[in-house]
């Protein structure tokens, strides 16, 4: 069990500073502090569990894994379970905190598109990022936990990933490329939330597997 308790805890970490920062924080630090809590709770978490389970802390990561040659999809449900467990709980905690001030209006950080959300992109811009920045995301997991790669630095290269992926992606659907982020706060906020979370578990999925498909193909191994 430690593995799935190790992704528990990441998931969990990852929510609630994540989407604790865009809650609690977000007119204080903007876009740019809600980019760098999400990597610098990524960072955190590779390292502090990373040798335990890898740190995925999220589905299409795990699925990525698979697609990838990495694990077995036995190995992969157990991860998926406690992923989602762990994000859904932090979602509950992070409610109970923001919900502790007059001025809260109930958000979660949750992910979406279209009229009143952000920038208001539409569903094929959304759906376009979601799957081309989860693409890119798992290039940078895969290649940099890689054999030949300076282990040490993985956790740093893909958490500042997560960082840019979040500076230009916010605007547009607040960033997922992680269902587990994004089926925590919507099951807490509702609506339209849950109308668009299929969105924000099919894309990121379609990005991580053809990236750990491309890695099987070998056309990214290392020589």
């Amino acid at each position: 069990m430690k593995k799935p308790i190790a992704e528990f805890i990441g998931t969990f970490t990852l929510v609630l500073f994540g989407c604790g920062a865009a809650v609690i924080a977000g007119e204080a630090i903007g876009f740019t502090g809600i980019s760098f809590a999400f990597g610098l709770a990524l960072i955190g978490m590779a390292y502090g569990i990373g040798a335990v389970s890898g740190c995925h802390i999220n589905p299409a990561v795990s699925l990525g894994a698979v697609a990838a040659g990495r694990m077995t999809i036995a190995e992969a449900i157990p991860y998926i379970i406690a992923q989602i467990a762990g994000a859904i709980v932090a979602a509950a905690v992070l409610m109970v905190i923001a919900s502790g001030t007059a001025g809260y209006e109930g958000g979660l950080g949750q992910n979406g598109w279209g009229a009143g959300y952000l920038g208001e992109y539409n569903m094929t811009a959304a759906f376009v990022f979601e799957v081309v920045a989860t693409f890119l995301f798992m290039v940078v997991i895969l290649g940099s936990t890689g054999t030949g790669a300076p282990s040490a630095m993985a956790g740093l290269a893909i958490g500042l990933t997560l960082v840019v992926i979040h500076l230009v992606g916010i605007n547009v659907t607040g960033v997922s490329v992680n269902p587990a982020r994004s089926i925590g706060p919507a099951l807490f906020a509702g609506g339209t939330a849950i109308a668009q979370l299929w969105l924000f578990i099919v894309a990121p999925i379609i990005g991580a597997v053809a990236a750990g498909l491309l890695f099987k193909s070998g056309v990214l191994d290392a020589e």
